[in-house]
């Protein structure tokens, strides 16, 4: 039913090899259905709950899935901060409410799944928060060991809490995300142990259903644009796959523009296609607040410049100011609680609409990957502290200015 193909020399492997990079040039695999195999309506798909395992046609996990009910996350209609910009149709996608609070856990039921279906024993992925939390959520559903690797001081203390309180075995080291990738894919293929960062071709199969949630919760309609946040680029590939799958099969019969916002102090991708170069240069030393898109070498950078130009798309970046400014807005004008890197998909959706590229009367849909919980230290910088009175209603009065 489906065979794992290298997007760049286009050779196959069976689907039960552990493999993620092609043997022969090196570069990323994806997962390739027959599609022409698969009897499906979309009928029959809305039938079932909304979720991930609602398209399980079109996953490659044939067990009983490692599953938390995930998926299903609210689509909100961003009514005032559309108004304010002038446009009528503006949603986010919020994948923070998936179980452990962010979009990775598509990822993971979906990952974890396949690496008991390949018969491994352990999991383990480099992470600069989410990855790492999902994965440990995941690994302890699954009863399976599980390792991940952290950067010293670069991570969220939300994010760190959830995989030591899930069990995990947590190595901070003293590098940057991209270094500890490096050693968790020397772990891993030294050791027998099953990777799931990214770079896993299974992993990002969960995500594309990002995509086909949309499409359901706008009843069957594409939008015209789907932003995300990008970091690993894994999400906004995934989704952009997803999707052409539908055409394929004759569900939809259009592509979204596919559009990624980087933090200003770590956009490769946005260099990459703002000057129309081949592939992505890294960043050798990304530094931005929004951590969980802190990295300066995206381990889908030949995926990302496919979806966003194959699509009509377009990168761009903003700075730390402005998706802070968007994190504050969304909470207090949408009451929708985000994590800063889920805040820079509409921060980058304000600044595209301002300098006149993105259409006010476009449907734009952002996907906000995280939840406000992630990373409360941020949150709490942002704010005033609570204001102190006395015990009495006199004080409290004076201290509403009442």
């Amino acid at each position: 039913m489906f065979d794992l193909v290298c997007v760049r020399c286009g050779e196959s492997y069976p689907a039960d090899t552990v493999l993620y990079s092609c043997r022969k040039c090196g570069h990323l695999l994806e997962v390739r259905y027959d599609l022409a195999s698969i009897n499906i309506t979309r009928r029959d798909w809305l039938s079932r709950p909304l979720s991930v395992w609602r398209y399980r046609e079109l996953l490659p996990v044939k067990r009983e899935p490692v599953t938390l009910y995930e998926g299903g996350t609210p689509l909100y209609h961003l009514k005032r901060i559309g108004e304010e910009l002038g446009m009528k149709e503006l949603y986010a996608k919020h994948e923070g409410m998936n179980p452990s609070g962010s979009f990775k856990d598509r990822g993971m039921t979906v990952g974890v799944s396949m690496a008991l279906q390949l018969g491994m024993s352990s999991v383990a992925c480099a992470s600069t928060g989410n990855t790492s939390a999902s994965l440990a959520v995941y690994g302890a559903k699954a009863g399976i060991p599980t390792i991940v690797l952290l950067p010293v001081g670069k991570v969220a203390l939300g994010k760190v809490a959830q995989a030591l309180m899930h069990g995990a075995r947590v190595i901070s080291i003293k590098g940057n995300f991209d270094r500890a990738l490096e050693m968790v894919r020397d772990l891993c293929e030294s050791k027998g142990i099953y990777l799931l960062n990214s770079i896993n071709p299974y992993r990002l199969e969960g995500q594309k259903t990002i995509g086909f949630e949309v499409i359901d919760q706008l009843d069957g309609k594409v939008p015209d644009r789907m932003v995300l946040p990008v970091g690993n680029a894994g999400n906004i590939s995934a989704v952009y796959k997803g999707i052409l799958e539908l055409k394929a099969l004759g569900f939809v019969d259009k592509m979204p523009m596919m559009t990624g916002i980087q933090a200003a102090g770590s956009q490769p991708v946005v260099r990459a296609i703002r000057e129309g170069l081949p592939e992505v240069i890294p960043d050798e030393n990304p530094e931005t607040v929004a951590t969980a898109i802190r990295i300066g070498a995206p381990v889908n950078a030949e995926k990302v410049l496919t979806a966003i130009r194959g699509s009509g798309g377009t990168a761009d970046s903003v700075t730390d100011d402005e998706i802070l400014a968007m994190q504050c807005d969304l909470a207090r004008k949408e009451g929708i609680g985000v994590e800063p890197a889920s805040a820079a998909s509409v921060a980058g959706v304000k600044k595209l609409v301002e300098s006149g590229v993105i259409d006010r009367d476009e449907q734009v849909v952002c996907v906000v990957t995280g939840h406000l919980l992630k990373d409360p230290e941020t949150v709490i910088k942002q704010c005033a502290p609570p204001i102190e009175c006395e015990a009495t209603l006199e004080s409290l009065l004076a201290a509403l200015q009442l």
